[in-house]
């Protein structure tokens, strides 16, 4: 379903992103978590599970991390391994500085028979040193697995500052980019610059569009929101302040993230881009999973809504 979805440009892809469980843990403790996270997501009908590449990034800023960096479970071996009982589309995100030639083509060429979908992902920061650049990597993919789907990330808030992420995006379609993951999104604006200038662009060059899925990430207490700005997460000030002072931060995040989406949902549907969400808590506290899976059950109901009224007024 997914790989037709992504095929036809459809809107409404729905996606929950993880990260694997600490390397660190031992084998009952990692099958423990999965078997949670499993439960959470087993009724909630999504297109796919999105598995982070976790990468330090300490090279990325000055500022010391507000959580330590631990070394997660592979999210491959995480996803084949523990997570084989939940019936949906595996999307594994790649960090592909750190691969020779040969070990990415060894993992693209893995279970050829078989629909698989990737994230690839670039350096950090230009500090970090690289084996291999993204252009490499989806050129790699095209020439060794065409049952593999490979996306992209795009960073909205880059497009404020570089103006120039629509051609970043349009240059990863070209290389073989199917879909996007946006960073997590709390600027509508920035996201709907990038993706205004998105829209025309192809417009005027005749490039179909792809899917994009803005990713949700609710922020539960102020040491999330400390990590989320760390992680390069742009909270525009305005926001941060209703954050900080709320007095129920999480819920007043994951309304705000609400209506973020329900905005750039619909300039998607007014245009015919192909927008759909992804889900993730970047916290590991029971509260703030919970509420991003509501969260996720909440955008499931609000794009089918939408998408049925636009098919009764077609």
């Amino acid at each position: 379903m997914l790989r037709q979805k992504i095929a036809s440009r459809e809107p409404g892809i729905l996606t929950y992103g993880i990260t694997p469980p600490k390397a660190t843990h031992p084998e009952e403790k990692i099958a423990e978590i999965a078997q949670k996270q499993m439960d959470r997501l087993r009724d909630c009908e999504m297109d796919g599970l999105i598995l982070y590449d976790v990468q330090d990034e300490a090279d990325r800023i000055d500022e010391d991390r507000p959580f330590p960096y631990l070394a997660t479970v592979d999210p491959t071996r995480y996803s084949k391994t523990y997570l084989r009982e939940l019936n949906t589309a595996k999307i594994i995100y790649k960090v592909v500085g750190k691969q020779s030639t040969e070990e990415l083509a060894d993992w693209i060429q893995g279970d050829a028979d078989e629909d698989r979908y990737s994230v690839f992902v670039g350096a950090s920061s230009s500090r970090q040193a690289v084996t291999m650049r993204l252009p490499e990597a989806y050129r790699l993919s095209a020439q060794r697995n065409a049952r593999l789907q490979v996306g992209g990330v795009v960073i909205p808030e880059r497009h404020e500052l570089k103006g120039d992420e629509h051609l970043r995006a349009v240059a990863k379609q070209r290389e073989g980019c199917a879909f996007f993951v946006s960073q997590a999104a709390y600027d509508v604006e920035a996201s709907k610059n990038f993706l205004s200038d998105y829209y025309y662009y192809c417009l005027e060059q005749g490039i179909p569009m792809v899917p994009i899925l803005f990713n949700l990430a609710p922020c539960g207490s102020p040491k999330t929101l400390a990590f989320m700005k760390w992680l390069g997460i742009s909270i525009p000030r305005w926001l941060e302040n209703e954050l900080t002072y709320s007095h129920d931060i999480l819920d007043r995040s994951v309304r705000l993230s609400r209506k973020v989406f329900e905005e750039l949902f619909e300039f998607g549907l007014e245009k015919g881009i192909p927008i759909g969400c992804s889900v993730e808590s970047v916290s590991t506290r029971k509260v703030e999973i919970e509420a991003s899976v509501e969260l996720l059950r909440e955008m499931k109901r609000l794009m089918e809504s939408r998408l049925q009224a636009e098919a009764v007024r077609a």
